[in-house]
């Protein structure tokens, strides 16, 4: 009998979206398969603090408000070691240490999908799910981001950036360069945490106040009126090979714009249209430039490309998410299923990917032979 895999499931984390991350890691710790796979909770607390969630404790509902999880701060605190591939440990006996053979880090936000956990893992020497270090910190930051594509050739719609060090912008400016109405967003959140939509001047300041809030640079883009389509990317472990696209999928919110609220708390507060209904030219026009988009902004292993679908049958650009929700009613595993992937095999093969990514790097050289050099 094969030895099963030790998977960190590593959620929580030092974000505004920590909530959805508890969320998503719950049905990805639900759904793995138990024949392969003996899953390990590892929660990050809202202070940085790394615990291990035994299995008897899982995931607690919060007591004031039912619709929500809660890690259990009362789990041993434990440490990732550098170097160790894959050793966690409490910092008491070795008997009290563990060995972990890839990590699912389930972590949305900064602090978790920004490239800091990767780089971490990386320095740690162990697999995990989903893009690097420079492919999680380009899709976590929006400025760099949106520059990307532009500069890639990818359609985006107009924007604007502005830092906590420089003066505001004035708001007749913006209205005439962006028009009414336009969102105000943290650079580097997800979620659609800190985002307002502004219609005046006064809304304009209460805008950037709450982004402001949650990043020290924020990006202000135009509204697009526009249907909102999403569409799920998978990487490949074949040389050679394209990263593959699911059908898109189409946001349908009752509120005024898709809000945190609509996408993780109201059950009701959007439809998600899966296939998308449009046209099978456009289908494939989607599909097209959600690959084009994950191999410009660097890629690896999974993300969601959200779009806007012009009235005139143009195609916009919005972003990526390189670790996007993997809640009940999130959207990415919902694309896979109807392309034909189930949750749970779709865990395995973001699992699958992860080992093959990291078999692949040990094969690099990270030594050079110094030959017919003298010494001085």
């Amino acid at each position: 009998m094969n030895k099963k895999i030790k998977v960190g499931i590593l959620f929580g984390g030092k974000s505004a979206e920590h909530e959805v991350s508890l969320q998503s890691a719950k049905n990805v710790f639900d759904a793995i398969d138990r024949e392969k796979y003996t899953p390990i909770l590892i929660g990050i607390d809202k202070a940085g603090t790394w615990l291990l969630n035994d299995d008897a404790s899982k995931f607690l509902l919060d007591p004031d408000d039912p619709q929500r999880i809660r890690l259990n701060a009362s789990s041993h605190s434990v440490a990732l070691i550098p170097q160790s591939r894959g050793i966690i440990s409490n910092g008491s006996t070795l008997k009290q240490e563990q060995i972990i053979d890839v990590i699912f880090p389930v972590l949305h936000g900064p602090f978790g999908e920004d490239g800091t956990v990767q780089g971490l893992l990386k320095l740690a020497d162990i697999p995990f799910v989903g893009a690097g270090v420079l492919g999680s910190a380009i899709g976590m930051d929006k400025d760099v981001m949106k520059r990307l594509l532009r500069d890639g050739g990818i359609p985006i719609g107009k924007f604007r950036v502005l830092n906590a060090s420089e003066p505001l912008p004035d708001f007749t400016e913006l209205r005439d360069s962006l028009g009414l109405p336009l969102f105000v967003k943290p650079a580097n959140m997800g979620s659609s945490v800190g985002v307002s939509k502004i219609q005046d001047e006064k809304e304009w300041q209460q805008g950037i106040e709450e982004a402001f809030r949650y990043d020290r640079k924020i990006i202000i883009e135009e509204y697009i009126q526009g249907r909102e389509l999403e569409c799920s990317v998978l990487d490949t472990d074949l040389p050679h090979t394209e990263p593959l696209a699911s059908v898109p999928g189409e946001v349908i919110s009752s509120h005024e714009f898709y809000s945190y609220d609509a996408k993780y708390i109201d059950e009701q507060g959007a439809v998600l249209e899966i296939p998308a209904s449009v046209p099978e030219h456009t289908a494939k026009k989607i599909q097209a430039l959600a690959v084009q988009t994950f191999k410009t902004l660097a890629g690896e292993g999974l993300a969601r490309v959200d779009f806007f679908l012009k009235p005139d049958g143009s195609i916009l650009v919005n972003e990526i998410n390189t670790m996007p929700g993997f809640t009940k009613i999130s959207m990415y595993p919902k694309l896979w299923e109807a392309s034909g992937v189930s949750y749970t095999a779709l865990i395995d093969r973001l699992i699958e990917l992860a080992l093959h990514r990291f078999a692949q790097e040990k094969k690099l050289k990270t030594t050079v032979e110094l030959v017919g050099l003298t010494q001085r």
